[in-house]
């Protein structure tokens, strides 16, 4: 163990939160930029106590002394900024902390990613159709004409074209099977650099990944003065992400997601009918990944208990 590690998880037993300063870091995404705001100061205070008490739990069971946290959680949820005040208070603490972008790691630059997904998306709705033996030539014109304006994923359509149910359960299930999946990601390779991380080899190889195909390239890190390695990422609670030991889920149901979304106005199409297909999905994913959560924080900045949460989303959905 580091020297002096468990003395400092001692002495912060009393943790005040810091002053933020200049010294404040982001993680490693290329172009990532974080705004700090009041509720995610509120956010990272009530979750960082009771990661201490996680940590030293660890340390004192298991001998570990390096030992990684994943922040995770929907589009806007703060990850990225909660991920970072994290980081900077173990390290105001006297503990290295060093925290990772999980975006860096999909197989595809986004523009390729997105096509991709609805490329999957749009093949196996067709595929449904011709399954449930709904397709015609003149169906799949009006279908074209909705792809063009980008609104083939918009299940209102249904209501009129009974058909086109066939295509949006199609597309939703092929998308399952894309999004969050090996298929997208590259998991294999962030085990591995927390498997590098775990066994203390101090200079790891990370991705960095811009958007477009020229912006990828491998960054030296050293982590010979690293102990805490937090990955802040959508999917750092999959179960394709091995050798986690602290998950931290920040929550948000879709309404909150969504709205945040049509705020920031993220890539111009935060409310695009295929957009909110994604979300879904990623939502959905959430929920079956909570129960490993070992943190889970509310929206308002709130720890839930699991059953508190459960209840929470159910609530969402009637």
């Amino acid at each position: 163990m580091t020297f002096g590690m468990i003395d400092k998880l001692e002495i912060s037993s009393n943790w005040k939160a810091p002053v933020i300063g200049t010294d404040l870091k982001h993680g490693d995404m290329p172009g990532d930029k974080i705004e700090i705001s009041e509720q995610h100061i509120v956010n990272a205070n009530t979750i960082f106590p009771k990661l201490l008490e996680l940590v030293k739990d660890i340390i004192e069971k298991s001998k570990k002394n390096k030992i990684v946290i994943s922040v995770c959680g929907g589009s806007g949820v703060g990850k990225s900024e909660t991920a970072s005040l994290l980081s900077y208070y173990f390290r105001k603490i006297g503990i290295g902390s060093y925290t990772l972008s999980g975006d860096n790691y999909p197989h595809r630059i986004p523009a390729y990613n997105d096509a991709e997904r609805l490329r999957v998306f749009r093949k196996n709705g067709l595929q449904y159709m011709i399954k449930h033996g709904v397709y015609t030539e003149e169906r799949f014109r009006v279908l074209q004409e909705w792809q063009k304006e980008g609104l083939d994923a918009c299940e209102d359509f249904a209501e009129k074209f009974p058909w086109f149910q066939s295509y949006i359960e199609g597309g939703k299930e092929g998308l399952r099977n894309y999004l969050g999946t090996n298929r997208e990601i590259d998991f294999r390779e962030v085990s591995e650099i927390v498997t590098l991380f775990k066994t203390g080899v101090e200079n790891i190889w990370l991705k960095r990944m811009g958007r477009t195909e020229t912006e990828l390239w491998y960054e030296k890190v050293d982590f010979r003065d690293i102990n805490i390695l937090i990955i802040e990422w959508t999917h750092g609670n999959s179960d394709y992400l091995e050798g986690v030991d602290i998950p931290v889920l920040l929550n948000s149901t879709p309404e909150e997601t969504l709205e945040h979304r049509r705020q920031r106005n993220r890539d111009g199409k935060t409310d695009s009918p295929f957009t909110m297909r994604v979300l879904e999905i990623e939502q959905k994913l959430l929920e079956y990944q909570a129960p490993k959560a070992k943190i889970i924080l509310s929206k308002q900045g709130k720890i839930l208990e699991f059953k508190e949460y459960q209840e929470l989303m159910q609530s969402n959905k009637e």
